[in-house]
């Protein structure tokens, strides 16, 4: 997290630098093909065509939503894209199976105070579950079989008295967790925004502390391409990085945070009343070893991998 001050000094500086760059730029503007998915975590691109910093840094940006990280992986590995969208456990994975791709660009990050109320494990209002051990045995819902929601909510369950190894996890879309956990299909839901109001209309928070059992402040997400692409354009990387660190900037500003929410409206189809008042999500300005290690760490440790050094997935102009 940044102050204030911080923010205002790097987005002056960095208009400033732009403002010098831009006649030469205008007329040499390079065009990046970027893969997301249509969620808010993932908006930081949008900010950053939207708001002009693309354009500042001399970038025309093609951006392509795509349904989920496999789908982007393919992208970018195929070269249909040239800068993709991803958890950053799901490239660690990725890595481990032997898949060359580095991260260029910080994504979206989470700070316990910042952040600590984006997701929440519900269970039925009248459920008798109180505590950890209490979901032993119990099938919970997750939006995916891998990624933070699932880690979160096994590494909490296991510091907090329970055993993840006796849970089944079951798959089960973010909208449809109200109708499955009010059928009974499912014991208890991890549940983000911008659903956690209405699976609250029938439920009960158990936590919202699962990410908090990983680390206290850590990258969810990143932005990545192949290391032969970037080695390429390692002038237009660096700019890119650039503008995404002055769209996280911009955004995390509780000042623009209406403005964000139209560009979220924009390109998720999310409905702004439902924006307005939900958690909103939090981006870094730093790509760092110590904030990808947690989420990297915990990964290895219920994937039964071993743990890929974070230094190792992050991409150095050589």
């Amino acid at each position: 997290m940044i102050t204030r001050a911080r923010a205002s000094a790097l987005l002056f500086g960095g208009a400033a630098l732009s403002a010098l760059r831009l006649p030469g730029l205008a007329q040499t503007a390079d065009t990046i093909r970027i893969a997301a998915i249509p969620i808010e975590g993932a908006m930081q691109c949008s900010y950053a065509k939207d708001m002009g910093f693309f354009a500042k840094a001399g970038i025309d940006a093609d951006i392509q939503l795509m349904q989920g990280s496999s789908a982007i992986a393919a992208a970018v590995l195929s070269g249909a894209v040239d800068i993709g969208y991803t958890a950053v456990d799901t490239l660690a994975t990725a890595h481990q199976k032997g898949v060359s791709l580095v991260f260029v660009a910080p994504g979206s990050e989470y700070v316990s105070e910042a952040t600590g109320h984006d997701a929440a494990l519900v269970v039925p209002a009248n459920s008798a579950v109180r505590g950890a051990k209490d979901l032993n045995g119990k099938t919970i819902g997750v939006n995916s079989l891998s990624g933070i929601a699932l880690l979160g909510t096994r590494v909490w369950i296991d510091q907090n008295g329970g055993d993840a190894s006796t849970i089944k996890f079951a798959e089960v879309p973010f909208s449809a967790m109200p109708v499955a956990l009010e059928s009974a299909r499912v014991d208890a839901v991890q549940v983000a925004e911008p659903f956690i109001t209405a699976t609250k209309k029938n439920g009960r928070v158990l936590t919202y502390g699962m990410n908090d059992a990983v680390a206290k402040h850590f990258l969810i997400s990143a932005w990545f391409a192949t290391p032969q692409w970037a080695a390429a354009h390692a002038d237009t990387v660096r700019r890119f990085e650039s503008a995404m660190r002055e769209a996280s900037i911009w955004a995390d500003q509780k000042s623009n945070q209406a403005k964000s929410g139209e560009i979220v409206a924009k390109y998720t189809k999310l409905d702004p009343g439902v924006i307005a008042t939900m958690s909103r999500a939090v981006f870094a300005d730093q790509l760092t070893p110590a904030l990808l290690q947690p989420l990297i760490d915990v990964n290895a440790k219920y994937s039964k991998i071993p743990a890929v050094p974070a230094a190792e997935l992050i991409y150095t102009p050589r």
